[in-house]
């Protein structure tokens, strides 16, 4: 029989946050697969964690993938470990996810901490829905187009910078955003964690007079619904109301629905659509 795959999530600071079953899991798997293993095998010597460890990261993920696979499928239980929090998000541990569930390997998680998370629910902003964009790219084509997404999303939005770009990523988001509320979170779970709530503004203003520190976490409010609704009544309010009506009866639309779509369009009555047509 195959072995499987864990998904062990890990601190993203403080030792505290390591789970029971993580350590459980990881002392008793036949191998560690670890972004990082310098950095990891501190937290392994931690929590006295002596299982056999080896890299796997963005840079060997096919290789490796694939050595690890044919591992599982030999029956050896492997234990997939990032550097910080969740494998899997944003980061290489997707491919290797991808590779095991068609192989038709067990592939589960042992969840714990995840920084996107963490910075949602102590941000202020709203928590329902929210939409996780990680880094963005680096491709300056790719990321004006991420950006140009970005701006007309009603949900709020998390993504992760690290210290040296965050002025400029906190610049290209105010010109694609415009300015909105927003929560710069830093050392989430360690001793100096800091939850800066302010505005794009205020927080580019702000970072620009002081050298940001330590990997951030920004969570930003998505477009107002509203604001959507008059961006929206401004762009049919430049068509005359014969323009308008020919839009949706050209469609196939008769006369009657077409007025009542317009009237919902422009935020008046069917009936002051009627009138007007009327005059004209």
């Amino acid at each position: 029989m195959a072995g499987t795959l864990y998904l062990c999530a890990t601190p993203i600071g403080n030792l505290e946050d390591m789970t029971f079953r993580a350590v459980r899991v990881l002392r008793e798997a036949d191998l560690i697969a670890a972004e990082d293993t310098r950095n990891s095998v501190k937290l392994l010597n931690h929590f006295e964690i002596h299982t056999p460890m080896t890299s796997y990261h963005e840079y060997n993920k096919i290789e490796k993938g694939r050595k690890l696979t044919q591992l599982l499928l030999e029956g050896k239980d492997v234990a997939l470990i990032t550097d910080a929090g969740t494998p899997g998000i944003s980061d290489p541990g997707e491919e290797l996810v991808r590779m095991c569930q068609e192989a038709g390997i067990t592939v589960t998680a042992v969840p714990g901490a995840a920084a996107c998370i963490t910075a949602l629910t102590i941000s202020g902003l709203p928590t329902r829905r929210f939409a996780f964009e990680a880094f963005l790219p680096q491709d300056k084509k790719e990321r004006r187009e991420i950006l140009e997404e970005l701006a007309g999303e009603t949900r709020t939005l998390v993504l992760y910078e690290a210290p040296h770009r965050l002025v400029k990523t906190l610049r290209e988001l105010l010109e694609a955003l415009g300015d909105r509320e927003a929560s710069v979170c830093r050392e989430l779970t360690k001793k100096h964690e800091t939850v800066f709530r302010t505005t794009l503004a205020e927080a580019l203003a702000w970072y620009e007079a002081n050298d940001p520190r330590g990997e951030c976490v920004l969570v930003i409010q998505g477009k107002p619904r509203s604001q959507i609704r008059q961006e929206a009544r401004r762009q049919w309010e430049e068509l005359s109301l014969e323009e308008h009506m020919a839009h949706y009866e050209s469609g196939g639309m008769d006369r009657k629905e077409a007025m009542k779509q317009v009237a919902k369009d422009r935020g008046v009555s069917r009936r002051d659509v009627y009138q007007a047509l009327l005059k004209k």
